[in-house]
């Protein structure tokens, strides 16, 4: 494990203005957000929308690294030269997700455990030599009637923590992604409670598997509530309560928090990181970026549809997504840089 080289690979994925594209949804999940356009998934299909993605011209300005799934990971453009090659021309680090899903949790089946950790090893070999250079897992935890239990937060810690350690075993910076789903009707309140649990345990399990922090990254949830709860928390709440959830639970050692949409639309996502960023002060340790899907991706997606001469609108669109999260990632966005910046 060469720990000078995942630090200084680290660092750069949340250097200042920058963060990261997550482009690797699953084979179900791509399914699903090409059906909501009416666009089959097809592999020819997934290929044009992820080369739409990794072949805007000018993204490096804005994006440190793109997670992309394994059968992207694997795949060239039009022009015959791999994706990861145009990545990295453009500045941009190409990663992978590892895990093979979330499936029900035994003993617990209204809650998940994350798998795929056999052959882990062996696949972190490949993924290396293909040209990633870092690796990502989710956990998804749920905010529910008596869960999460203890138990389901454990085995999730646990699993986490030991693709870290294989990650950067083969040289490979781990985002460790444990997300507190905002389903739900509850109070702000309440995912501030099970985010620091979670957390706590996470970073329990990660010392205990003898991961370094300095060469890692974290891709949690901000701390929001239920997506259904009546009284919705606003972004100056929003970060108040995220900031404080971290400086309980998340050590200074670890460079960066590459924050997940999770759901959130464009505004809020791009107003909470914001005002995530505005609240930092000289005792705040990380950098605070952002890893985002559908918040950089939804937009464009519905303006591609599927038609090759809506390309150029739809990458002009995810420019645009890009400019203005990394304008929040700053901590300088202002609502009318929408219209600014569309114009840009």
């Amino acid at each position: 494990m060469d720990t000078n080289k995942l630090q200084a690979t680290a660092q750069a994925m949340v250097a200042k203005s920058k963060g990261v594209l997550a482009a690797d949804e699953s084979d179900s999940t791509i399914a699903r957000r090409l059906r909501s356009i009416n666009v089959e998934s097809t592999e020819d299909n997934r290929r044009a929308w992820r080369q739409l993605l990794v072949t805007a011209n000018g993204i490096g300005d804005y994006l440190s690294g793109v997670i992309l799934f394994d059968e992207t990971l694997r795949q060239s453009a039009d022009s015959g030269r791999r994706f990861v090659d145009i990545l990295n021309e453009a500045g941009v680090m190409p990663g992978i997700k590892v895990d093979k899903g979330a499936r029900p949790l035994a003993g617990s089946p209204e809650e998940t455990v994350t798998e795929g950790l056999d052959g882990l090893r062996e696949r972190l070999e490949e993924y290396r030599e293909l040209g990633a250079r870092f690796t990502k897992w989710r956990a998804v935890i749920t905010i529910g009637d008596d869960i999460p239990s203890g138990y389901c937060i454990d085995v999730n810690a646990h699993a986490l923590a030991r693709f870290a350690a294989l990650s950067q075993e083969a040289d490979l910076v781990p985002i460790v992604e444990p997300e507190v789903l905002m389903d739900g009707n509850h109070s702000i309140d309440h995912c501030f409670e099970v985010t620091e649990a979670t957390l706590r345990r996470v970073f329990e399990e990660l010392s205990r598997q003898r991961v370094s922090l300095e060469g890692m990254l974290l891709k949690p949830n901000m701390v929001l509530s239920g997506a259904d709860a009546p009284h919705r928390a606003g972004p100056e709440a929003v970060a108040e309560a995220t900031i404080s959830c971290f400086k309980r639970t998340v050590p200074a050692a670890m460079p960066g928090i590459v924050f997940l949409s999770g759901g959130q639309n464009d505004d809020d996502a791009t107003a909470n990181l914001n005002a995530i960023n505005r609240r930092i002060d000289a005792a705040t340790p990380w950098q605070l970026s952002f890893s985002y899907g559908r918040g950089l991706q939804a937009t464009p997606l519905k303006i591609w549809g599927g038609d090759p001469s809506q390309v150029a609108a739809a990458q002009e669109a995810y420019l645009h997504r890009a400019r203005v999260t990394s304008a929040a990632r700053d901590g300088v966005y202002t609502p009318d840089m929408e219209q600014v910046l569309a114009g840009a």
